[in-house]
């Protein structure tokens, strides 16, 4: 049993749109032995629902689904009678039948409605605009009294878009005359949702129209000219310029942490020689040393950023496991 629960840590949900069933592929899903499989609905309820919203970023649960309302899977039913308590911050943390021994057939797939708390408004892409909550049904926006980068960070974080770049102020993505819901907002960073934050309480602040809280936000790595968002050609942002990685050391721990880092799963292949096709630009990173446990593939060790006696023939790149769709329960 010891090894069951050590692969369990391997969980993966992948959401779809707004609406979500334990469907391979298309919806979300559970990952377990490197095998996609759907969640029988024996004792499916709301909190388990709310575990899975909040796991893959999709703000609260607002409907349960049974029967295969999405439509049947396929493959394995990993998980039955699941017992969470809400609380949890993944579903393979709640309680369960053991893997493979349930009663159930793909006519039983649960399934969720998740509706986002937060939303981007009038941004460039999904990761910029002004900071709209949802609360007593009704969008509101933020007030910038006091807006910093803890705060920022949070943002970003709960949209699924890495770090903070740029904090906005004023009516920096456009004025709306609507409801102030947070003022003196004031984070720790380490908060998992905006709503989680110290705040002078729902609808007291500061502001006057048009002072409107806002981030642009980006994860610092990419991949590029793969066959998917979880494939390709390894680029890194330092200094506002985004440039490569050299194949000198690169190896399945490091791949694993851009792996990790973009929400893609476990590393399946680490390339080298310039696999997916040469880049431009720099290649600010050389004999990169990662331990495994970095969130972030600009924390592993490297001697220092930008190596120009390096050309491109030497790219890194990586294949990942994961195939997600994490932005698009973000679009509003």
């Amino acid at each position: 049993m010891a090894g069951i629960l050590q692969n369990l840590l391997q969980f993966n949900l992948i959401p779809c749109a707004q609406s979500f069933h334990a469907l391979v592929v298309s919806y979300p899903c559970v990952l377990y032995d490197g095998t996609w499989g759907t969640v029988c609905d024996d004792g499916w309820d709301l909190s388990e629902a709310a575990v899975v919203c909040r796991e893959i970023g999709c703000g609260d649960a607002i409907e349960v689904k049974s029967s295969a309302y999405f439509g049947e899977g396929s493959g394995q039913i990993w998980m039955d009678n699941v017992n969470c308590s809400g609380n949890e911050s993944a579903l393979s943390k709640c309680e369960y039948h053991e893997l493979e021994l349930n009663d159930c057939n793909h006519s039983e797939d649960a399934g969720v409605i998740c509706q986002s708390v937060m939303r981007l408004v009038e941004g460039f892409d999904d990761c910029s605009g002004r900071v709209e909550v949802l609360h007593n049904g009704k969008w509101g926006t933020v007030c910038d009294y006091k807006w910093d980068g803890s705060d920022g960070a949070v943002v970003c974080k709960e949209m699924g878009c890495g770090n903070i770049k740029v904090l906005t102020y004023g009516a920096y993505f456009g004025a709306t005359s609507g409801q102030i819901w947070m003022g003196n907002v004031n984070c720790n960073g380490e908060e998992a949702s905006l709503s989680t934050c110290a705040i002078q309480g729902w609808g007291t602040h500061n502001c006057f129209f048009a002072e409107h809280a806002g981030v642009i936000c980006g994860l610092p790595v990419r991949l590029v000219n793969g066959n998917s968002f979880c494939s390709g050609r390894v680029e890194v942002l330092h200094d506002g310029q985004w440039g490569t990685v050299s194949d000198d050391g690169w190896n399945l721990t490091d791949a694993a942490v851009v792996c990790r880092e973009l929400g893609c799963g476990d590393v399946i292949t680490a390339k080298g020689g310039a696999y997916f096709g040469q880049g431009s630009g720099p290649v600010w990173m050389n004999s990169v040393d990662c331990v495994g446990k970095e969130s972030s593939l600009i924390q592993c060790n490297i001697a220092h950023w930008q190596h120009n006696n390096l050309d491109h023939l030497h790219d890194a790149g990586v294949i990942c496991s994961g195939l997600p769709e994490k932005k698009a329960c973000k679009k509003m």
